[in-house]
């Protein structure tokens, strides 16, 4: 079971700690419906197993050259010999699922979760000509406009590495400026995308039907 029920002396022990005032009786009653309720979480996980996508097999490693801080993994996955984006090399803020490379959102409480699925803008990327070659680190959950929240490690500046470089799309930001990729994904919800790109040779582009997804690009006149 994903989620262990309670026994009946871990039952008695809620009881008194929280003063819920239930009788021998009424914790025997409900300790069945206890457990009924959490075994539900097994049947979810049986029928996404029954539904689920065989995860690929992509290649990853950490960045061996990552004075910015701006990577989480590094990768290599190409897309289509020709479209708009053939030859340009994009990061996904580690948000965007990457289906078998690993996934943190910025936070020590995702580590080790593997996507098995794509995002929707993955394959798009792909098919345009795009060329993935890894993650870039964001803040904790999203939840920084600045960039010294992220796990693994802080996003520094490209221009004065004793600053921080904004966020929460830090490390996409990070790595357009400082010429690591041509592209970067990230989320603006929140203004995730508006604080980084201020740090220099970046600039936002909000696509039509990004629904929150925008790019980075180097900068223009």
């Amino acid at each position: 079971m994903a989620i262990p029920p309670p026994d009946a002396a871990r039952l008695a022990a809620l009881n008194e700690h929280y003063a819920f005032g239930l009788s021998e009786a009424e914790l025997a009653e409900f300790g069945p419906a206890v457990t009924a309720t959490l075994a539900a979480s097994d049947r979810v996980e049986e029928l996404y197993r029954a539904s689920a996508p065989q995860t690929p097999q992509r290649a990853w490693s950490e960045p061996a050259d990552n004075p910015l801080g701006g990577w989480y993994v590094t990768t290599s996955v190409p897309g289509a010999a020709e479209g708009p984006l053939a030859g340009r090399t994009v990061a996904l803020k580690d948000n965007i699922c990457l289906a078998g490379v690993p996934m943190t959102n910025g936070s020590a409480t995702v580590e080790g979760f593997v996507p098995s699925r794509d995002a929707t803008v993955v394959p798009r990327l792909l098919a345009a000509g795009a060329t993935i070659t890894g993650k870039s680190v964001c803040e904790d959950l999203c939840f920084s406009g600045a960039s010294f929240t992220s796990r693994p490690w802080p996003v520094r500046n490209p221009w004065d590495t004793g600053r921080n470089a904004g966020g929460s799309s830090s490390g996409s930001a990070a790595l357009v400026a400082s010429g690591g990729v041509d592209l970067a994904v990230g989320g603006d919800q929140g203004g995730s995308i508006c604080g980084s790109p201020m740090i220099g040779e970046a600039s936002a582009i909000r696509g039509s039907d990004a629904r929150g997804t925008e790019a980075l690009r180097p900068g223009v006149p």
